[in-house]
């Protein structure tokens, strides 16, 4: 096994109901789950899975009032410092003229800046190769995967008891 591989334990299921069930009995048996993997956002995992609430909308805030900003401040700017020019009888400072061109700055930076910072988070994005558990993940099924490293063949074979017990379709090992 190279450095950073891992060796996980993973198991299918056809529905997103039995996956919930699978986590929450996981979660009864205290077994460590390393990541959970729907081809589609399932409401309600996240809590069964401990996980905080995304902070992506304050990311969206914080880009969406730097274009805001930039817009307003780069159109006073140009309108009253660098060209004070009248145009159609309007003052030089003219702040109901500047709100579409706000607005667009807004929606474009918020937009841009999320998308980066989602990919950043994530790990994701040009040059970077992330493993494939298995080809199916993205299409139709639904999937439990744990680390089995620090495990001894015990626990091992008590984490396929658990996929068995609840209805995984296919239960395999893979080094990723």
């Amino acid at each position: 096994m190279k450095h950073g591989e891992k060796n996980i334990l993973f198991g299918l299921y056809d529905d997103e109901e039995d996956l919930k069930k699978a986590v929450v009995q996981a979660n009864q048996d205290h077994l460590d789950i390393m990541d959970v993997l729907t081809p589609f956002p399932v409401h309600g995992l996240d809590p069964l899975l401990g996980l905080a609430e995304s902070r992506l909308h304050i990311a969206g805030f914080v880009f969406g009032l730097t274009g805001t900003l930039t817009a307003f401040l780069g159109m006073t700017w140009i309108f009253t410092r660098d060209w004070p020019n009248i145009f159609g009888g309007k003052p030089y400072w003219p702040i109901l003229s500047f709100v579409p061109i706000s607005f667009e700055l807004t929606v474009l930076f918020a937009s841009i800046g999320m998308v980066v910072t989602f990919y950043i988070v994530n790990g994701q994005g040009p040059g970077i190769k992330n493993p494939v558990i298995h080809p199916r993940i993205t299409d139709d099924k639904f999937c439990i995967a744990f680390n089995t490293d620090h495990l001894g063949d015990a626990q091992v074979s008590k984490l396929r008891n658990f996929f068995q017990q609840t209805g995984a379709s296919l239960v395999e090992t893979k080094t990723i």
